[in-house]
This record gives structure tokens, sequence and C-alpha cells, in this order.
């Protein structure tokens, strides 16, 4: 697992420290990007196994970032787990109709959240 790469996406220091913590003790290596836009460099820079993608964000969102990296041939294949404190049904509906593969609620639960991860890079 520990060549597994994790890309996490968020404006929020204080929240990506939190799931870097989590993933760090599921042994993941974890990677940064604090904008939507930042997120597209870094996916097709570092082509990680899964991104973990905000929702709410300064200028590109979570939802639009996760519908570039699906409708980009380089990044396509990249699952994206959408992780936001949005919890009604029709912002996952809307994150799975951007090409997102799961949805996390936050504050994420450490369990739940390394399940999802390890459901979409493999155990």
């Amino acid at each position: 697992m520990a060549n597994n790469i994790i890309l996490v996406v968020d404006d929020s220091k204080t929240d990506y420290l939190y799931v870097k913590r989590i993933l760090d003790q599921g042994g993941y290596t974890v990677a940064y990007a604090d904008s939507g836009e930042r997120a597209l460099e870094e996916a097709k820079r570092l082509s990680p196994d899964c991104i973990i993608m905000d929702v709410v964000m300064p200028q590109m969102n979570g939802f639009q970032a996760t519908r570039a990296l699906s409708k980009d041939p380089a990044t396509q294949q990249i699952p994206v787990i959408m992780l936001s404190s949005k919890s009604d049904q029709i912002d996952k509906v809307w994150a799975e109709r951007q090409g997102a593969t799961d949805y996390v609620v936050k504050p994420a639960n450490p369990k739940e959240l390394l399940t999802k991860v390890m459901a979409v890079v493999g155990a």
C-alpha cells in the first residue's frame, strides 16, 4: 500500500491535515493541492491512485474540477472521492454525475474514509 499516492484537494489546510493524518495511518503517500485548478495540474503530474476532492473551494469548485478530470483522457481513469460538508442527497447525485466514484461527508470518519480509499485503489 505504501506506493499508493492519494492527492488530497482542499482549500482548508486544517481539513487537509486531518485527512492526511488518516491516510498516513493507512500507509498511503499523500500529495496536496489547495485548489481545483492546482488539482488538475497535480493529477497530470503525479497520476495519483485516487483523489480526495473537497467541494466548496473558490474559483473552481470540486464539482467543476472533478468534471474536468473525468473528461481529460490523461486523468479520467483516476477515481475521485468527494469529501464535503454538503450532505444533501442531491450533492451526492451531482458528484456522481460529474464523475466522482464516491462521496464522504465531513468530518470524515477515519474508518469510512480508509475503507472507501481501499475500495478504489485496492488493498
